[in-house]
């Protein structure tokens, strides 16, 4: 009966790891303790530090614990890489919508990371006892992939998770109800003095919202690399390190993310293949005679579908380029003004 991995990392490795989480996201605070406007230059070297950095952890895991673990590892990073750049999508929608100022970008970013990695943590617990507790959740993760392959297979089609309608989020109206929120954003503070009483400003109301978006990915992303490996360690690092340089690959990014119009295509395959992975996993389990995949081969899916996207998406700009006034596939133009912003 398939149950989940126990996981290879000893405490002290569970430690460490934790620590140079938390290091790497202070160095990343300090570099937005300051708002500027990043710079292309600046932020591709962040990325490729962040690139680098998961590629010597794999290595790393390839030497102490075998091929085939690192061959786990590798896999859920992509997988968990490639979900974060539709995360990263709804973070340039939601930045658009509130007018953010490009100066302040990067720490609205950062608090979106942050929040998203806690979350996923958080959800990561949760799985790791629901696999070890009843082996029937294999089945339901399977369950949630298929249906989330099948939503975003649709949205892309019918366009309709191409925007971001900020009134419709339950979070950021409740904040309205119960604090004034300022006209104008008052630097990188969250809230400010309004007269004689204090007021949210709007980078406060669009950390809710990307706050809000995070438990979305969250549910969506953890099912997807549990079905890669069942090692929680494993789970977490894929996690951690797809989040780690999100913020500086954004502002890489941030021109040819509208360019990936299918995308969503390929999340809806990798995550309909994983899915199916899951349940395979678990039908083993009670009829031997079923298949399962191998975590070879479900790398092998991950970065074919990954680069057939890219191409196809690429020759799709070349035949139609995109409308200036408008984002990906009609999404909505940026707000100029944060008196602009949808009301409650």
């Amino acid at each position: 009966m398939p149950s989940a991995t126990p996981s290879i990392a000893s405490p002290s490795l569970w430690a460490l790891t934790i620590a140079g989480v938390l290091f790497f996201f202070g160095i990343d605070f300090v570099l937005t303790r300051r708002p500027h406007t990043v710079s292309f230059r600046e932020a591709l070297a962040w990325a490729a530090f962040y690139v680098a950095l998961p590629m010597a952890f794999g290595v790393f895991v390839w030497n102490r614990f075998g091929s085939g673990t690192a061959v786990e590892y590798f896999t859920g990073y992509l997988v968990e890489k490639s979900l974060s750049v539709d995360n990263l999508f709804v973070f340039m929608l939601l930045l658009a919508a509130f007018a953010v100022p490009a100066a302040l970008s990067q720490r609205v970013l950062l608090y979106g990371i942050a929040g998203a990695l806690v979350l996923r943590g958080v959800f990561i617990a949760i799985g790791a006892a629901a696999l070890q507790a009843v082996d029937w959740a294999f089945v339901v993760f399977g369950a949630i992939l298929l249906v989330t392959a099948i939503k975003i297979a649709k949205d892309t089609i019918t366009g309709a998770g191409q925007e971001v309608d900020v009134s419709a989020l339950r979070s950021v109206r409740l904040l309205r109800r119960v604090m004034p929120v300022t006209d104008g954003y008052e630097g990188p503070r969250l809230v400010a003095r309004q007269g004689s009483r204090r007021a949210l400003t709007p980078l406060a109301l669009v950390v809710v919202a990307v706050f809000s978006t995070d438990v979305i990915f969250a549910v969506d992303s953890i099912p997807a690399v549990y079905g890669v490996t069942q090692d929680p360690y494993l789970v977490f690092t894929a996690n951690a390190f797809s989040l780690f340089g999100l913020r500086a690959l954004y502002f890489v990014l941030q021109n040819a993310l509208s360019r990936l119009v299918h995308l969503g295509y390929g999340l809806a395959v990798i995550l309909s293949f994983i899915g199916a992975k899951l349940v395979l996993h678990w039908a083993h389990g009670h009829w031997p005679r079923l298949p399962e995949i191998p975590t070879p081969i479900s790398l092998l899916v991950v970065v074919v579908t990954l680069l057939t996207v890219t191409v196809t998406s690429l020759y799709a700009g070349r035949r139609a380029a995109p409308s200036p006034a408008a984002g990906r596939d009609g999404a909505q133009p940026i707000v100029t003004s944060a008196k602009d912003r949808p009301g409650p």
